[in-house]
């Protein structure tokens, strides 16, 4: 049994983005259940947590005697136990584990940057100067990315890991209408955000966080 470290609560635009979903989602994927290990704001700066995660963020990934912390490294680990995730075959792995860096290292530092900008920070003077500068070097990505899904379904071979780290790095542009300049890679998104392991790892982490309104 695996126990996913997440937090108990986020601000509401961060609700469907918490990176606890990579983890969900490949653990959906290959089939396996897990347990949740809730904490609160304050605790992740606790010396207990930053033994676990020295950085105070989540997601945390115990499984057994090990603790794993940043989701490319616990999706790579998954990927070693599972075919689903990662292929066995050298030459296919290594395609595939390039992608997953790629993701994290040539696509999410950019993308994460116009994100943040557009939901942040346009109130701010500086940010009309700034925005074309990060949306050019962002767009880029997204092109290149696009270019090479050209005859391609996923990113390297069939779905895995590489596929679940880019979706969730794209996603950062929801309703900013960036993504769906690029037919191939809005196609290649909507294939990966249609598989039922993604419905059921969102809808967990969406449920996590709703609050009920009360009855009055």
């Amino acid at each position: 049994m695996y126990t996913l470290t997440t937090f108990r609560s986020v601000p509401s635009f961060a609700v469907g983005h918490v990176r606890d979903l990579r983890v969900r989602w490949a653990l959906e994927e290959a089939g396996q259940s897990y347990d949740l290990r809730l904490i609160d704001f304050e605790e992740k700066e606790s010396p207990a947590y930053r033994r676990e995660q020295p950085f105070a963020q989540v997601p945390v990934l115990r499984d057994g005697d090990q603790t794993l912390f940043e989701s490319g490294a616990i999706l790579l680990h998954l990927g070693e136990r599972y075919p689903v995730l990662l292929p066995r075959e050298p030459a296919a792995r290594d395609q595939a584990t390039m992608w997953m860096f790629a993701a994290l290292n040539s696509v999410e530092p950019y993308v994460g940057n116009l994100a943040n900008l557009v939901a942040f920070s346009m109130d701010q003077p500086w940010a009309e100067a700034q925005r074309p500068v990060l949306e050019e070097i962002a767009l880029k990505r997204l092109g290149q990315v696009d270019d090479w899904l050209e005859g391609r379904d996923y990113l390297a071979g069939g779905f895995g890991a590489a596929d679940i780290l880019m979706t969730t790095v794209v996603r950062l542009l929801d309703g900013m209408g960036y993504v769906e300049r690029f037919a191939r890679l809005t196609a290649w998104r909507d294939r990966c955000t249609a598989r039922p392991a993604y419905r059921k790892a969102l809808a967990a982490q969406v449920a996590q966080y709703v609050v009920e309104p009360a009855v009055a």
